[in-house]
């Protein structure tokens, strides 16, 4: 299915493009096509699609096995034409063919999840001027002003999902590692606007070790994911190469001086290897790491010489931390935003180290989420979190 399912993206894409439809109108539709495609595919029945390119104007028509609510349609993020009940076909506007790019799955999905980030901030800031506008006025265009809030609380709410859904292709799920127990768990600041630049990748090297990035790039909203994006799929290419793991930051940091010269992020890096437990840390302006041993022992994991991040002075990280991973061990790594809930890291630390431990017991998958919820339960200073586990089973 999910080979099914990239070929018919690949094959939207590739109409899309030679049609000139703009990037959001592609995200959109792409994203809709799937909604549809996928369950069809999970129940083994066909899906025909046809595209139909006259002029600038595309064509795409989707048939499927059984018939579609109009309920179900008014849900999808690119509204269809009215036809007859398993059909569904959409009539997009171009331009001149555009430049297709990337049209594997991973980075096209990228690319229109900022594209589609890109549109929803300019809606934004429209609607706040018109805001500003409208409040200027008399006291008999009020009535409109309500309403217009409710509607773009409505549309927020529904870019929330569309975000959501496009962030999860983004923020991978834990991959399968025998003798490692994996969990995650990202909450942003915002829940309606999930986009921010705490992001996370994780991988099998090709010799069994289990590779980590964790990064928190500067600033917020669609710049600040954009260059979390840039960080980790520079140090996953770099890590596939073969690069000296200590040197990972420092390799990445250079690569990107001259593609994204404002580029600023903390970077956490763990190498496990799942068969002797041995786990390696390179953490470059990074909060440090906690490790919980089976027995009830909790600590904090200090690099023994202090590493900088991507756009810091001297980026990397000159010395490793090198820990044994007992069977019960649990790593837990994280971004500022755990322990910053309360402005104070250093007591937000504090608080995390008896709440980790007794959550020892806890099944892995469990412990983000609960960590998170129990360390926000007073927040007076809000910002993205991602807490993960790495557990010795």
């Amino acid at each position: 299915m999910p080979d099914d399912l990239a070929r018919l993206r690949r094959r939207l894409r590739t109409a899309c493009g030679a049609a000139g439809v703009p990037a959001d109108d592609r995200a959109r539709l792409v994203l809709a096509v799937t909604l549809l495609a996928e369950p069809a595919f999970a129940a083994g029945e066909a899906v025909d699609v046809t595209t139909a390119a006259d002029g600038h104007r595309l064509a795409v028509t989707v048939r499927l096995a059984h018939a579609v609510s109009q309920r179900r349609r008014n849900e999808l993020p690119l509204l269809p034409e009215a036809g007859a009940d398993g059909v569904l076909t959409w009539h997009l506007t171009g331009g001149r063919a555009a430049d297709q790019g990337a049209l594997d799955d991973e980075p096209a999905t990228r690319a229109e999840m900022l594209a589609l980030i890109a549109r929803a901030d300019t809606l934004a800031q429209e609607q706040r001027d018109l805001k500003h506008e409208l409040a200027e006025t008399n006291s008999g265009v009020l009535a409109m002003y309500v309403d217009l809030e409710q509607r773009d609380e409505e549309l927020r709410h529904a870019h929330a999902r569309i975000f959501r859904e496009l962030e999860d292709a983004l923020r991978p799920p834990p991959p399968v590692v025998p003798g490692l127990e994996l969990a995650v768990h990202y909450s942003p600041t915002d829940p309606d606007s999930p986009t921010g630049g705490d992001l996370y990748d994780w991988f099998v090297l090709p010799g069994g070790d289990l590779h980590v990035t964790l990064v928190d790039a500067v600033g917020h909203g669609v710049t600040s994911t954009r260059h979390a994006l840039t960080v980790t799929h520079a140090i996953r290419t770099l890590a596939l190469e073969g690069h000296s793991f200590p040197d990972l930051i420092a390799y990445a940091a250079r690569t990107l001086a001259a593609i994204e010269p404002g580029l600023m992020a903390t970077v956490l890096l763990a190498r496990v290897d799942p068969v002797t437990g041995r786990a390696r840390l390179a953490n470059g302006s990074h909060p440090e790491p906690l490790l919980v041993t089976a027995a009830g022992d909790a600590r904090l994991l200090p690099s023994p010489v202090i590493g900088r991040g991507i756009g810091f002075p001297d980026p990397g990280s000159p010395r490793l931390v090198d820990v044994a991973l007992a069977p019960g061990d649990t790593l837990l790594l994280y971004t500022d935003g755990l322990v910053e809930s309360r402005k104070n890291i250093d007591e937000g630390q504090a608080r995390l180290l008896p709440l980790a431990r007794g959550l020892r017991t806890r099944p892995a998958a469990a412990v983000p989420r609960e960590l998170v919820a129990r360390m926000h339960e007073v927040v007076t200073y809000a910002d993205d979190t991602v807490a993960m586990v790495l557990r010795r089973s």
